[in-house]
């Protein structure tokens, strides 16, 4: 079996079914975006996350203004990281005001089929749900973006929406690893 932290740039995402915080059931069809769709996977007790969120969500508030879809995943095992729970996600949902899904891998299943490592981690596709950008959202110092840091996910995933290609240079993300069962 191969590592599938490997998936390289123009593999097709694969489908998923998960339960948002909303109440809903989201499918990655009902957030993919005409022109792309981002997808992370991020907690709510990683710092990494908490020290960038303002500026995912203003982010992501841009793309979709541009026609890029967003969702957000947590896959961590919410027993032994109960701050982690879906409870706490609703919370950490209305704290931040965030204007996609935000659903729960109870399974840890789309994590491991993406080859999500760590939160935040983000997976730009195209229109047609091929990976185009597997990056940051941004250099940091730290938990937080370094002063003058380049928005790396808004300007990729711009390209991806006007072009349907991503950028040739990508760093991938950094934070903590994602909390799998044992």
């Amino acid at each position: 079996m191969t590592d599938p932290t490997l998936h390289e740039l123009g593999w097709e995402a694969a489908p998923f079914e998960l339960d948002g915080v909303d109440g809903r059931r989201y499918r990655l069809a009902d957030v993919q975006g005409p022109k792309g769709t981002v997808v992370m996977f991020i907690c709510n007790h990683c710092p990494y996350v908490q020290g960038t969120i303002d500026d995912v969500v203003r982010d992501c508030r841009a793309l979709a203004d541009e026609g890029v879809g967003a969702i957000a995943i947590m896959s961590n095992d919410t027993e032994a990281y109960p701050a982690d729970s879906f409870e706490n996600m609703v919370t950490f949902a209305r704290q931040h005001q965030l204007p996609f899904p935000y659903v729960i891998d109870r399974t840890q299943e789309t994590a491991r089929v993406y080859g999500a490592v760590c939160t935040p981690d983000f997976f730009g596709f195209d229109k047609d749900l091929t990976l185009r950008y597997r990056g940051r959202l941004y250099e940091t110092v730290g938990t937080r973006p370094k002063p003058g840091a380049r928005r790396e996910l808004l300007e990729a995933m711009r390209e991806v929406a006007r072009t349907g290609a991503g950028p040739a240079d990508q760093t991938p993300s950094i934070g903590c690893g994602i909390k799998w069962r044992r």
